[in-house]
C-alpha cells in the first residue's frame, strides 16, 4: 500500500510538471498575422523611426490578468510587464519579456518569459527575444546613431476589456480634475521615462497609426466578433425567457452572465446596462438593482468580452410578456428604421448617405402610422435628424478605435446600427442596436437571429428560462 501510494504521488506530480510546463497562447490567429500587422507598421512609421509599445502592468489581488489590447494586436501575448520594439529600419521586431518566477508558477501555472526565447519567437514570430532590464542598454548602445531616430509610442490610454478609449479619456479627465490625485497615466509617465533617459529622441504619438490599423477587421478578427454577438444574441434570448415581473434587473444581468461563461466567454466587453422602466433614459445606467414591473419595458445591452474581441446588442421588451399598442408600434418603428440603414450599408457608400437615404425612407413610414400621443410622433420626427443611428465602432473594445467616418464604408469595418428615439415628457427611450461588418458588396448582420419583431419576442418570452428553473434561493431568517 505504501509504494502504491508512491506511485500515484510520483504521477500526481509528473501530472503538475506537465501543466506547469504548458505555456498559454492564444489560438486564434496564426503568428503570420502578426507578421503581417507588424510589417504594415513598419510602412506607417517609416524607414528612419522605431516603435515602442508597452504591455499591462500586472494584477493587483486576486484578478485574471487580461493584456492590454494595442499590445495584444501586434503579439498576441497574455504575459504582463513586458515591451514590443518594432524597429522600422531594420524591419525586425524585438519582445522584452519579464524573467522567469519559478515560485509564481509552481502557484498559478507557466507564464512565458524571456527564458522561452525559442518558443516566444516560433508563437508571435519576433525576431528577437530578451530579457525586459535590457531595453534601455539597447536602446542607449544598438538603437541610438546619430541623427537618432524617431521614437513612436502610444500617448493614448490602453484599454483593459471593459473600458473604451471614450471611457479611459473621461477617467483620465476626471483624474486631473482632482487636485488631491492628479496622477499621471502610465501612457504619459513612459513617454516621461524614454524622454528623460533619451533626450535624443524625438518622441511622437502612435496611437493614430494603430488606431488606422485597427479600423478594419480581418477575416479571423471577424470570425471572433461573429461569435461574440452569436454569444450575446443567445444570452438577451435567456434574459428574455427569464422575465417576468419581480424579477430584478441584476438577475436578468446574472441570466446573460451564465450563458457567456458557459459559451466560453470568460469576461464581460463591458458593464451590463439592464434597465427597467424609466433607468433606461439613461444611456449608460448600470446599477441594475430595481425590480421589474408589469407595464414597463426593459431595456438589456450587453455582450461578452470572446477571446479579447467583444460586441453590442440591445434589445429591449415587455416586463409581463405583452406589448402595449403605443409600445408595439414604437418597437415596429425602430425596427423598420434598423432596416432601413441596413439595406442601403455597402463598400463605397458614406455613412452620411445611409443615414440621408434611412430619414427619406422613415419619413414616408410616418405618413403611415397613427401613434397614440403625439409626443411619440415627435420624438420620431425628431429622431429623423439624429446623426448617431449608425455608432461606433466595434471590436476589441466595445467602443473600439479606428473611425469609419466619413467613409466611405470599407469591407472590413464592423460598427453597431443603433437606431434610438427619445420621448422627454415620459423619460422613455426607444431603441434596437446590431452589430454588422462591411463585405465585397453589403453588409452582415451577425445577430439576424435574435427576435427583433414584437410577435418574435413575445412568442419567446411564453417559454420558460434559466431564472425559472433555478430561482434564487430566498434569504435565510
Amino acid at each position: 500500500m505504501t509504494r502504491l501510494y508512491g506511485i500515484v504521488a510520483a504521477l500526481v506530480l509528473v501530472g503538475m510538471s506537465a501543466a506547469q510546463d504548458k505555456a498559454y497562447f492564444q489560438t486564434d490567429f496564426p503568428k503570420e498575422e502578426f507578421v503581417q500587422r507588424r510589417s504594415k507598421m513598419y510602412e506607417y512609421i517609416g524607414s528612419k523611426a522605431i516603435a515602442v509599445i508597452q504591455a499591462a502592468r500586472d494584477v493587483d489581488g486576486f484578478e485574471v490578468f487580461r493584456q492590454t489590447n494595442e499590445f495584444y494586436y501586434f503579439t498576441g501575448l497574455d504575459v504582463p510587464h513586458a515591451l514590443l520594439l518594432m524597429d522600422g529600419r531594420t524591419k525586425q521586431s524585438t519582445l522584452y519579456l519579464p524573467r522567469r518566477d519559478e515560485g509564481r508558477e509552481r502557484s498559478e501555472g507557466k507564464t512565458l518569459s524571456a527564458e522561452d526565447e525559442d518558443l516566444v519567437k516560433t508563437l508571435t514570430g519576433v525576431e528577437s527575444v530578451r530579457p525586459v532590464e535590457f531595453l534601455a542598454r539597447d536602446l542607449r548602445s544598438r538603437l541610438i546613431r546619430l541623427p537618432a531616430p524617431t521614437l513612436f509610442t502610444p500617448f493614448s490610454p490602453a484599454e483593459l476589456g471593459t473600458d473604451s478609449r471614450d471611457t479611459q479619456l473621461a477617467y483620465r479627465a476626471s483624474v486631473a480634475n482632482d487636485p488631491w490625485d492628479g496622477q499621471e497615466s502610465r501612457e504619459s509617465h513612459f513617454a516621461g521615462l524614454l524622454h528623460k533617459q533619451f533626450p535624443q529622441f524625438d518622441i511622437k504619438d502612435l496611437s493614430p497609426f494603430i488606431d488606422d490599423m485597427r479600423s478594419v477587421k480581418s477575416d479571423r478578427e471577424i470570425a471572433l466578433i461573429r461569435r461574440a454577438s452569436e454569444i450575446a444574441g443567445y444570452a438577451l434570448i435567456e434574459a428574455m425567457r427569464s422575465t417576468q415581473p419581480g424579477v430584478t434587473e441584476y438577475q436578468l444581468d446574472a441570466v446573460a452572465r451564465y450563458i457567456y461563461q458557459i459559451h466560453g466567454a470568460r469576461r464581460e466587453g463591458y458593464n451590463s446596462i439592464t434597465a427597467g422602466g424609466t433607468n433606461a433614459w439613461m444611456g449608460h445606467y448600470f446599477r441594475n438593482l430595481d425590480t421589474l414591473r408589469s407595464g414597463d419595458m426593459v431595456l438589456m445591452d450587453y455582450a461578452p468580452d470572446y477571446h479579447y474581441y467583444t460586441s453590442d446588442i440591445t434589445r429591449m421588451w415587455p416586463v409581463n410578456g405583452t406589448y402595449t399598442r403605443s409600445q408595439r408600434q414604437l418597437a415596429e418603428y425602430i425596427l423598420a428604421y434598423r432596416d432601413a440603414l441596413l439595406k442601403r450599408i455597402r463598400p463605397g457608400v458614406t455613412p452620411d448617405a445611409v443615414l440621408d437615404g434611412a430619414a427619406e425612407e422613415m419619413k414616408a413610414y410616418l405618413a403611415t402610422v397613427t401613434f397614440e400621443k403625439e409626443i411619440y410622433r415627435n420624438a420620431a420626427e425628431a429622431g429623423l435628424k439624429f446623426r448617431g443611428h449608425l455608432s461606433h465602432p466595434v471590436g476589441l473594445a466595445v467602443h473600439d478605435v479606428g473611425p469609419y467616418r466619413p467613409g466611405p464604408f470599407k469591407k472590413g469595418h464592423v460598427f453597431s446600427v443603433d437606431p434610438m428615439i427619445w420621448v422627454p415628457e415620459e423619460k422613455l427611450y426607444i431603441r434596437m442596436e446590431d452589430v454588422v461588418a462591411v463585405t465585397d458588396n453589403g453588409v452582415e448582420l451577425f445577430t439576424d437571429f435574435v427576435p427583433s419583431t414584437p410577435d418574435e419576442i413575445e412568442t419567446v418570452m411564453k417559454e420558460q428560462g434559466v431564472l425559472q428553473f433555478r430561482p434564487p434561493v430566498q434569504e435565510m431568517k
